[in-house]
Formats: structure tokens, sequence, C-alpha cells
């Protein structure tokens, strides 16, 4: 099969011999109508060498050497779309499995040419994904252009040429989305149904993602890494630009947000399953019930709650989709999926006592235990405060962080590292044994802040080993824990000396330290069950969510603008009504509870047969703004009235 390993070679973008089969003339339509003589003749014949001989031949010419320009040209594109797919509709007892996969690569390699336009592919795409199930060899050729379409678009920038072919319609994405839904339920409902053999069997071949679920990793992957890593191009800032890149991401977050709604109501379907099996498994007599609900979560990893809703939850997180709309969408489906897991994590944690109370108790007591309804475990979980109790989170840094050099150190390097863990009182160093440096000038220095202006705490270079200076700074490389007041710390070496030739590497290994904010490392925990922190990140970005929505829209410019009349008290005390043409304005007519701006305009004022007129003296309770001297001068002016003139009266 040399012809097969050709195809497969130049599959690789980066070999020289892709360059060169791209380069080469297209092949005439007389030459690919001959294959197709030879294909039909051994489909008659029922010779299956050459037809798989042939089905590797149309890879390669439909990626190099063909280009369907003239009307011969598509009819031999015809007649060949017509044979690849007689057989792959071909009844299994009559193809073997290796020519389907090679009829499947055929028909992917030539998609854009057996397919020439966007209707023609998508109808393809909505026949392989509704019909798949009931096909085999349908079934094959979706999880083969999936798959080539997963790997086009992870290497490809939105917005581009080639976005729109290998992103599909929204259409295609809802089907796909079904499938990856039914097939999270299907592998879920498999930890209470198959035999324990099979079981084992299916925790030995998990997490494989599939073809569907593979792409739409893709597709959230591509819109999510394109709305966080986007930027503006610092060179060009005309208003084109900018209006260009406006758009781009407005595009990219209703991309995002459609996405989103889709794979959090999959994902509310699959959890809503899980909870079912887990009190199935719970309320069971099966012998390996406790094996099976630990299994689970390794099973659940293998669903899109562990391949897709992770990266969302964390994407979403970012301040480029922290916004209004985006909240207001999904908050409703995140609150409902931090119910359904927290309530599942905590039927599991359960579980620990009640395992312990079935080995101790009357068979016939703990029978009754085990079975519980869902709605009788919910009321006895009133004595649970909650999924959290008796977990330890782990911090950030509860692993401690590793601050090293190169293994061995060059000449004039230079090495400056500053780790600050939030919260600590203070920090503790382990340094490795291997630490060494070829004099005792070739130093570390360590520092007690953020910068090398800090307090100095201890400096640390030299060796034992016999080469160099063949001594090491005071006691040498600390090998108990080095204490550092406060939360921050900050490594500083550098290597003046140039290599001796006979300076083995181990006298010139440079240092590695792990930093801790604790002692000991007993404490340290070895992570949350998966369902605890899914419930975790959920609860994080609700409320995230939630303090968005609370705070409401953002100051607008004119809001900024107006600050200090909005804030006047004068104006607050207007009363104001908004016109047919939504212009805000002061109102001409009181309210039922004026706020007259003087007593004698009060006075004056004639108030509406429908309008409740305040009792009299009411205005006296009301507090009066006292106007600057400033301020009333230009209200006189533009108002054009005089200061009174007070005159003394004669007696």
């Amino acid at each position: 099969m040399c012809i097969h390993q050709l195809n497969l070679l130049a599959a690789s973008n980066n070999l020289p011999i892709t360059n060169f089969l791209g380069k080469q003339h297209p092949i005439e339509a007389h030459h690919l109508s001959s294959i197709c003589d030879i294909m039909e003749k051994a489909m008659v014949n029922g010779d299956t060498c050459i037809i798989r001989c042939i089905l590797v031949v149309f890879q390669v010419v439909f990626k190099f050497f063909f280009s369907p320009q003239t009307e011969r040209n598509r009819d031999i594109v015809r007649r060949s779309g017509l044979l690849l797919w007689q057989l792959l509709m071909a009844p299994r007892d009559q193809i073997c499995s290796e020519i389907q996969k090679e009829v499947c690569l055929a028909i992917s390699s030539g998609l854009n040419i057996l397919y020439p336009g966007e209707a023609e592919i998508n109808n393809l795409l909505k026949l392989v994904l509704t019909e798949g199930e009931r096909n085999s060899g349908l079934s094959q050729l979706r999880d083969v252009i999936l798959t080539n379409l997963a790997e086009q678009l992870q290497n490809n920038r939105f917005g581009s040429e080639d976005d729109d072919h290998y992103r599909l319609n929204d259409e295609l994405l809802h089907y796909i989305l079904k499938i990856v839904v039914r097939e999270s339920c299907v592998l879920i409902t498999k930890c209470q149904t198959v035999s324990k053999e099979d079981f084992q069997r299916l925790l030995s071949t998990v997490p494989a993602a599939s073809s569907c679920l593979r792409y739409l990793m893709a597709v959230q992957n591509h819109l999510l890494s394109n709305t966080i890593l986007i930027k503006p191009d610092e060179n060009d800032d005309s208003d084109s630009s900018l209006q260009g890149e406006t758009l781009k991401v407005q595009e990219l977050k209703t991309s995002i947000l459609s996405l989103a709604t889709q794979i959090l109501t999959g994902c509310d379907e699959v959890l809503e399953m899980l909870q079912q099996v887990t009190t199935a498994l719970i309320n069971s007599d099966i012998s390996d019930r406790e094996q099976r609900l630990k299994g689970l979560e390794q099973i659940t990893k293998a669903t899109m709650l562990g391949h897709l809703l992770p990266v969302l939850l964390t994407s979403l997180m970012h301040p480029n989709l922290q916004t209004l709309t985006m909240a207001d969408a999904l908050m409703p489906q995140l609150v409902q999926l931090v119910l359904y897991t927290s309530q599942t994590a905590l039927l599991l944690k359960t579980q620990s006592p009640v395992f312990s109370e079935l080995n101790s108790s009357p068979s016939g007591a703990s029978e009754q235990k085990g079975k519980l309804l869902p709605d009788e475990r919910m009321l006895e979980e009133k004595e649970e405060p909650g999924f959290l109790t008796g977990l330890k989170i782990p911090a950030p840094w509860a692993a401690g962080k590793t601050v090293e050099t190169v293994h061995p150190v060059r000449d004039n390097y230079k090495f400056k590292e500053t780790v600050h863990i939030p919260g600590a009182r203070c920090l503790y160093l382990r340094f490795d044994n291997r630490c060494s440096s070829q004099y005792d000038y070739d130093k570390l220095v360590i520092y007690a802040g953020p910068n090398t202006n800090s307090r100095k705490v201890a400096e640390y270079g030299g060796n034992t080993l016999g080469y160099g200076s063949r001594s090491v700074l005071g006691t040498g490389w600390p090998k108990d824990l080095v204490k550092v007041e406060g939360d921050t710390v900050t490594f500083s070496f550098e290597m003046r000396s140039g290599r001796e030739h006979n300076t083995p590497d181990k006298a010139m290994w440079g240092f590695a330290c792990t930093v801790r904010a604790q002692e000991s490392s007993e404490d340290v925990s070895g992570g949350l069950p998966f369902l605890v922190d899914l419930a975790l990140g959920l609860s994080v970005l609700a409320c995230s969510m939630l303090r968005i929505l609370y705070n409401g829209p953002e100051i607008t410019k004119d809001e900024e603008t107006c600050q200090e009349l909005l804030r006047s008290k004068l104006l607050q005390r207007c009363q104001w009504q908004v016109e047919a043409n939504g212009v805000i304005s002061p109102a001409l007519t009181p309210s039922p509870s004026p706020l007259p701006l003087t007593i004698d305009e009060d006075r004056e004022f004639t108030y509406p047969s429908d309008v409740l007129v305040p009792p009299v003296g009411h205005y006296f309770d009301l507090p009066r703004i006292r106007l600057p001297p400033g301020i009333m001068i230009k209200l006189r002016e533009i108002s054009g009235r005089a200061r009174p003139q007070f005159r003394p009266s004669i007696k």
C-alpha cells in the first residue's frame, strides 16, 4: 500500500512532500474516468484488494490532483460519488470494515469536490447526523467528517475565509449536541445496567471522547479562545478597524451565548440522568454497588460534563464574557445546574456511612436503611449541612510552588522570580539536595518581599564536591526548611564565573526550591470529587453573574459627563415624566404628593381636580435647599427677575 503511505505522509502540512504534491498539475478527466472503470470492474468481481487500492487513489486524487472546472469533470465527479455511495451503503455482509473506512476517508477527502455547494454539504451532514444511528456506514462517515472538521477548526482563526466552512450552522450543531447528550446519558446508564465484567471493561476505555463530542469541544475552544485572546491591531487605529474589531467581538459573543445556552441545556439533561442513576444504584442490591458508585465519577468525566462544562465555566469568568446580556440569559440554567450537581454530590457523599452501617447492622435494618426514596433521603439530609461538610477545599498553592534554574546552569546565567501566596503569614522553603554552583560567589540570594530591595533573608552558593571554590557560603545549601516571614519571597541567582573544563554538571546543577504556606505536607489534599468541584465552579459563576445582574448596566459616557447634574439635590427634587418620543422632561402636572419649590409658588398653584391637594402646612415640613449666592445670581440673570429690594418702614 505505497499509495496509502503517500496519502498519510501528504496529510501532514509540515512535510516537503505536501508542498510538492500541491504544485502538481491537475489530473485529466479521462484518467479519472479510467480509475472509475477499474473500480466498477472490481466491484462486479468482488476484488476487495483492487477496491481498497482504488479508494486510496481517490483520496490522493481528490486532495491534490483534481479540479472540477468543466462539465465533463463534473460528470466524472458525479460518477465517482455514486460509486463511493454504493460501497458505503452496501450491507455489512458484502463489505468489510476496512473498505468501509477507506470509503469514508475518500468521501471526506473529496467533500468539497463531491459536494461543491454549501447546501449540498449541509444536506449530507444532516443525513449522517440524523440517520447515522441506523446505518453503520453513515455513522462511520459522520465520525470521519466531524473528526476532520474538528482538526481543521483547531488550527483556524475566527473570521477567516475558512471559518464558515469548518464551523457548522446552528441547526447542525443542534443535531450534534443531541447526539452528545444521548451518548452521555447512555454511558451513565451503563453504570447501572451492564454486568460486572462489562463495567470493569467500560472503566478501562474512558475518558474517550466521541467524534461528535470532539467537534463540540473544538467549536467551543475555537470561540472561547478567540474571544479571550482577541486583541485589536495596535498599528491600525482607524475608525473602520475599530468598528471591524467591535463587530467581530459582538459576533463572537453572540455565537458563544448561543452555544453556551445549548451546552448548559444539554448538561441539565445529563445531570438529571446522573441523579436518577445515582439514586437507583443506592437503592439497588447489586453486589458491586460501592465500586460502581466510585466508578461513576470516572464515567461522568468521560461525558460532556467532563469535556465541555469545566472549560465553559472557567472561560465565562473572563472579563470579556462577564456581561449583562450573558448573565441575564444564562442565570436560570446555572441555578438549575447548581441544584443538580450539589444534590448528586450530596447523594454520593452520604454513601460512606451507609456502607459502614450495612456491615454492622442486621440484614433487615440494612435493607430498610439502604433503600430510601429520594424524598425520604432528602428529609434525612437535614442533619447534613451540605455536600462540602467534612471536605477540605485545597488551596491553589497547597502542593507548593516550585522555583528552579536550568540544570546545569550556563555561563552568565541570571535568574529572578517572585512567589506570592495571598493570606500566608509565613513561607517555608525546602531546597533540593542537588543544589550546587561552581564558586561560592555564584550564589542565590533570598529576599522577604516582592523585589531585591526587600529585606535579605539568606544567601547560598558553592559546592562540596571538590570543584571550583571547593567550599560553600556559610553553612551551605540548607537541608532543613527555611522560614520567611510574610506572604512574598523573591529569588535572585547569578552565575558570575565561567565554567571550567573539569567542572562536571553536578557541580553546576543550580538550585530548585519548593515554596509552601504550611510547614508540613501532610495536610495537602488530593483534590475534590469531580461533582463537588463542578458544583463549586457553578456556584462561583452563578454568584458572579448574580453580581452583574445586581449592578445593572454599566455607566454610560453621558452619565459620566452629567455626574454633577445627577448629584444635584435641586434636580433630584424635580418631578420627571417620559414624553411620547422617549424624552424625559420635568412634569407639568404634579404628582399626588407634589414637592413645591417655594411657598409663594405653592400658594399660587391651582391643582387639578383629580389630584390630591396636600394639606395646609405640609410644605413647611420639607427640607429647603439653600443655594449659594453665585448660583442665585446666575438664576436671576437667566430669568430676568431682579432681586427684591427691602425698604425700611417709616414710622
